[in-house]
């Protein structure tokens, strides 16, 4: 069958305009050992590193399809974890820009992600209700932690014990023991939703921030420590009497006996911090060392804390007592002391608040070694902000130190236009008009206009005018970015403008029930001796509804007006006479436009139709349904009968209007799409979205075939089918609080069905051995032996070789979902084969991973299966030997590794690591003191 009709695809070629998504959250990440410069946030489906000193982009770490939802940056500052809103994370080097790790566990999107103190694991909350705790070494998931009942909003490692405590929506904190993975407690003092939580003053507090200005602070007791009689006395508790001290003791140890759960940790509300906010809290943070506590709510204030160290509040409380003693001795009182304690607002001190510049979405902040605190903001409306607060200065100020705007809109772009040149790409948002290189996506000219609706470049390209809500038309002048004229040219918005086919003059459509036909000419200002262009208004067709588009038939006979009423009436242009109506849509026409030889018409409406219209007649050739949501603009490709339309699905879509078929889809935007512009020769498309992004789309020299397009959508369809379906249950367990951390994809899927292939194939090159050794006998001599191709191709293995290559290809983090999915038929040759690997010591841990994975699903079965007595039997001894083995190779490795270190410690006489560095910044500053000092005597 030949191709009925060839269409090229367009493909994505950038997304602009973006500087980042409000979606997610801003995070400091060190690139090239530098902290606190570059910062990485959300960019719908792509992450971008920014250098808040030069405003540029250093870095873009590619998403696939789904937009991001959280970022966290590993300890070690090397690596960047991605959460994203289908519930994937990927694990990015921050040096190649590539992404190593890709974990599926979760349902819906990722909110809360966290590394513990080492970077060995990552813990991830989400709108499912789970948490999971991934190993990022291994590159598979640890375990599922069930107990929320609505999306978790935070989730916290703490360092000193192997505890997790996370928050949720459903104004739950719980703790969790990773040991036992179980929720050991549950705080229940909040009264709606907890937002945020902060870990500071050495993980001994927790503080909470929920719906109100309260910021509840918690005090965490580790009990283990206060079981023992014998210990020594610990440390006074902060700003507790000594009497006091006695009485937790003895609470402890009647808390122990009536609480076993409590043997852990013990955790009690120590009062609240009030903030100025009244709403919710949006982010609740504190920096690495835990001494700054930052917040904000849904406005664009940043409220900073600071937090006393135990040494500071300690001086605090001596300082309270001399004073109270001084006062007692003036009043002749005995023993002051016993009643004198810190509040917690001396404890946890407000330094500043930083007033944005619009709404916060979300902050991170850094505190250099020398006291100075760096802040980044990412704003609502498309900026990042940076600060710098001096905290050792008497009165801390917060100074503003950069800011990120050129690269995009401060809101949505509601209209786009291209030069005739296909070159320049303009832009126009309720604030601004942006002129963009297409090829370098750099933005050339930023001029300041009113709200706008629609534009258009004059024939000539130095011009450009724009449409406003307030009726104005507005006249720039590209060379010298300035506004050259401003008309009232309706009583209402000016939906539309149409740029007349001669190119002398064009025109506007209304809300004010006008459509108004404008000429191009040239005016002599008074001061200047120079001409400049203007417009000049000539004749006005008044109607009975608002106007909501206009276009002109490429001839100049016809005018095409959409209505308010749901139609489409065409009139006579030299006489403006009425010729036809189109009447058939149920909602307002929002967009039309004709083709190219003005035999065809197409409308584009709020029903979610476009209907497609002989322009002799007026009769309806077909009606589509387009999208899932209002049809926003339509436009025909140059020169061809295909054409475009963006909908409020967030879908761009090409259509043949000669055909009526749908060609394709263009996927990309995460939020309703407002506008599109076609280029001149066809070769271009850019869409403009509520997402904030521009995206640009390139005609591709690859065909596009119907069918195909059709078959690739129906895979689509199954595999996103397939992630729905219900998880495979592992036998006789029932539904805990923990489960298993991955989850059934299409991928974990195809790992499961090679597994399968790889031992269908061993078996068949087995029992073709068998036969051969067979024929070999009866022949009394050596026959050759047909080799499988495939087991040539990979060199010419055994069948059990090939069988563990596809074995170590399967993804860690999926290989548990994978063996979930597999037929016990199989599960047999494969614990054979095991027996063999391990004997040989080969891959000895991917496969004891396997092997234990395999007996814990298919318990039953195996044991009540006598053939397998015997292999179970040999994998028991195997098994334990090589395991013992590899445990003494890396014990005999550690104990070197130290020695080396002791070794290297001796020679140099530094403490290797970990103070080196410390030791070198406290010489380099005592050197910068003596040269002050020197420079002051002289």
């Amino acid at each position: 069958m030949g191709l009925t009709r060839q269409y090229l695809r367009y493909g994505p070629a950038a997304l602009f305009g973006l500087v980042a998504s409000a979606r997610g959250n801003a995070a400091f990440v060190a690139l090239r050992g530098e902290r606190g410069r570059c910062v990485a946030v959300p960019a719908c489906e792509h992450v971008f590193v920014w250098d808040t000193r030069k405003g540029e982009k250093v870095l873009i770490l590619k998403g696939l399809k789904q937009e991001v939802s959280c970022l966290c940056p590993s300890p070690d500052g090397l690596h960047l974890a991605v959460g994203y809103e289908d519930g994937s994370i990927r694990v990015f080097n921050l040096l190649s820009g590539e992404a190593n790790i890709t974990f599926n566990g979760h349902k819906a999107a990722v909110t809360a992600l966290q590394y513990d103190h080492l970077g060995g694991r990552l813990v991830s909350g989400s709108k499912d209700t789970d948490v999971i705790v991934w190993d990022v070494i291994n590159e598979s998931g640890l375990y599922r932690l069930r107990g929320h009942k609505d999306a978790v909003t935070q989730v916290l490692f703490l360092k000193e014990k192997n505890l997790l405590v996370t928050s949720g929506k459903d104004t739950l904190v719980k703790w969790w023991d990773l040991d036992t993975q179980h929720c050991f407690k549950t705080l229940v003092g909040h009264r709606t939703e907890v937002w945020g939580m902060a870990l500071i003053s050495e993980e001994k507090r927790l503080i909470t921030g929920s719906a109100d200005s309260e910021l509840r602070v918690w005090d965490i007791t580790y009990i283990q420590e206060v079981k023992d009689p014998d210990e020594p006395e610990s440390k006074k508790s902060k700003g507790s009497s000594p009497g006091a001290e006695e009485n937790t003791e003895e609470d402890e140890t009647l808390e122990l006996d009536e609480r076993p759960e409590e043997r852990l940790a013990k955790c009690s509300k120590v009062g609240s911090i009030m903030r100025e906010g009244r709403d919710r809290i949006v982010t609740l943070a504190t920096d690495r060392t835990g001494k700054i506590l930052a917040c904000h709510g849904t406005d664009a204030v940043l409220e900073v804390f600071s937090v006393l160290s135990e040494e500071e509040v300690q001086k605090k409380l001596e300082k309270k007592i001399k004073k109270a003693k001084k006062k007692a001795r003036q009043n002749s009182e005995e023993e002051p002391e016993r009643n004198v304690e810190l509040s917690l607002q001396e404890e946890i001190q407000r330094v500043t608040s930083i007033r944005a510049s619009s709404k916060i979405k979300s902050f991170d902040l850094i505190l250099s070694p020398k006291g100075e605190l760096k802040i980044v903001l990412l704003l609502q409306n498309n900026i990042i902000e940076s600060y710098n607060l001096n905290l050792s200065a008497q009165v801390p100020q917060a100074v503003c130190a950069s800011k990120i705007t050129i690269g995009g809109h401060r809101s949505d772009v509601r209209t786009l236009a291209f030069s005739s040149d296909n070159i320049a790409i303009l832009s126009a948002a309720a604030e601004s008009v942006k002129i963009w290189n297409r090829s370098t996506l750099q933005c050339i000219r930023t001029m300041d206009c009113e709200y706008a609706l629609c534009s258009l470049f004059v024939p000539g390209d130095r011009q450009v005018i724009v449409g406003t809500k307030t009726g104005k038309l507005q006249l720039y002048d590209l060379a010298s970015g300035s506004l050259m004229e401003t008309l009232n040219a309706h009583d209402g918005a000016v939906w539309s403008i149409a740029l007349s086919p001669d190119q002398r003059g064009f025109v506007t459509g209304g809300a004010d029930k006008c459509v108004k036909f404008w000429e191009f000419e040239l005016v002599k200002d008074e001061s200047s001796v120079q001409k400049r262009l203007s417009m000049k208004h000539v004749r006005i067709l008044q109607l009975d509804e608002d106007v909501l588009c206009v276009r002109y038939s490429p001839n100049q006979k016809l005018l095409a007006v959409s209505l308010l009423d749901c139609t489409v009436k065409i009139f006579y242009i030299d006489t403006l006479k009425f010729f036809l109506s189109l009447y058939g849509h149920k909602l307002p026409v929002l967009c039309m436009d004709i083709s190219y030889d003005g035999t065809l018409i197409a409308t584009g409406s709020a029903d979610r139709n476009v209907k497609i219209w002989g322009l002799d007649f007026g009769d309806c050739h077909r009606s589509l349904f387009a999208h899932d949501d209002s049809v926003m603009y339509l436009q025909f490709v140059a020169k061809s009968h295909l054409f475009f339309t963006a909908g409020k699905d967030s879908k761009i879509k090409q259509w043949d209007a000669d055909k009526f078929e749908h060609i394709q889809t263009l996927e990309g935007h995460h939020k309703e799409v407002w506008c599109l512009a076609l280029s001149p020769n066809g070769d271009y498309v850019v869409s403009a979205s509520h997402d904030k992004s521009l995206r640009l789309w390139e005609r591709t020299r690859e065909p596009l075939v119907l069918e195909e397009e059709r078959e690739m959508q129906r895979e689509a369809e199954y595999e996103e089918s397939v992630a729905k379906e219900e998880q495979p249950v592992v036998a006789g367990e029932t539904q805990g609080e923990t489960g298993l951390a991955g989850k059934k994809t299409i991928d974990t899927i195809k790992a499961a069905e090679r597994i399968m292939e790889a031992i269908e194939l061993y078996r068949e090159e087995m029992a073709k051995l068998t036969e051969h050794k067979a024929i070999c006998k009866a022949a009394g001599k050596e026959v050759p032996f047909p080799v499988n191709p495939i087991l040539r191709a990979y060199g010419n293995i055994t069948p059990s070789a090939y069988v563990l290559e596809v074995f170590k290809k399967v993804k860690s983090s999926e290989l548990e979902e994978s063996l979930l999915v597999l037929p016990f038929s199989y599960v047999p040759d494969l614990l054979r084969l095991f027996n063999e690997y391990i004997h040989l010591g080969l891959e000895v841990e991917l496969l004891c991973r396997a092997l234990l994975f395999l007996l814990k699903i298919h318990f039953g079965q195996i044991t009540s299966n006598h053939m397998l007595v015997t292999v179970i039997e040999n994998l028991k001894k195997t098994t334990i030997s090589r395991v013992s083995e590899a445990r003494d190779v890396l014990g005999f490795n550690m104990a070197g590794l130290q020695y080396l270190k002791r070794e290297i410690e001796a020679k140099d006489e530094v403490t290797f690591f970990a103070d080196a560095t410390d030791r070198f910044e406290e010489k380099k500053r005592k050197r910068k003191k003596k040269e002050k000092m020197v420079l002051a005597v002289l």
